[in-house]
């Protein structure tokens, strides 16, 4: 059995790629069984698509290999906290666990802002953690944004 910090540098891996084609650097993997069935990254810019954040492609990668929408039994590994639409996401997806990376003090919804995970009136409930290789996570984000500003001086 893997342990967190394990899946989340793979999580990393996908974030890098976003990076490289000059997308905000977020990945995520989904895992069952112990192997990931399903990952992705921040594709915004790349498909013109406001919903393309890395936990949406990783649960769309998920659900055409699986055939399934529901995806019961899995944790989602991603390296920054999720947002409020990605909540949504999560919980109408069944996933189990969200384990991220960074938190985001400007709309992390899984506890920083706020905690939409946490409500009652949800017919999911998600288990989450955060911090999981924080430093690591932050670092790929604040590299990524210092360079833009340097590029745009």
């Amino acid at each position: 059995m893997h342990s967190h910090e394990y899946w989340m540098a793979k999580a990393i891996d996908s974030a890098k790629q976003a990076e490289i084609e000059n997308e905000v650097p977020v990945g995520a993997v989904i895992v069952k069984d112990n192997q990931i069935i399903g990952s992705g990254f921040n594709q915004v810019i790349t498909l013109n698509d406001a919903s393309a954040h890395a936990e949406i492609q990783a649960i769309r990668d998920t659900g055409e290999k699986i055939n399934n929408y529901r995806l019961v039994n899995t944790t989602l590994y991603v390296t920054l906290e999720p947002c409020m639409m990605c909540v949504g996401a999560i919980v109408h997806a069944r996933i189990e666990k969200v384990i991220f990376g960074a938190y985001d003090k400007k709309t992390g919804m899984a506890g920083t802002c706020e905690n939409c995970f946490d409500n009652a009136f949800h017919n999911h409930q998600v288990k989450v953690q955060g911090g999981v290789l924080e430093q690591d996570c932050a670092q790929l984000l604040q590299q990524f944004f210092k360079l833009k500003r340097m590029k745009n001086r």
